[in-house]
């Protein structure tokens, strides 16, 4: 896939990177609690500089 194709190039170039896969998911996972809260702790860790919360849950607006 290309996903694999890009993952192939970071890793020859040794390019530090971040992936997180959803096996059975297409491209409507973005509101998923998994998927929300690791993007807020990377928003955390790489933005603020900070160590994100341990334990805390994102809600579902449903």
């Amino acid at each position: 896939t290309n996903t694999l194709l890009v993952v192939k190039a970071l890793i020859e170039a040794d390019k530090d990177f971040d992936l997180i896969l959803f096996p059975d998911a297409r491209h409507g996972f973005a509101m998923h609690p998994f998927m929300m809260r690791n993007r807020w702790d990377y928003f955390v860790e790489h933005l603020l500089g900070a160590e994100p919360p341990i334990g805390y849950e994102m809600r579902s607006q449903e």
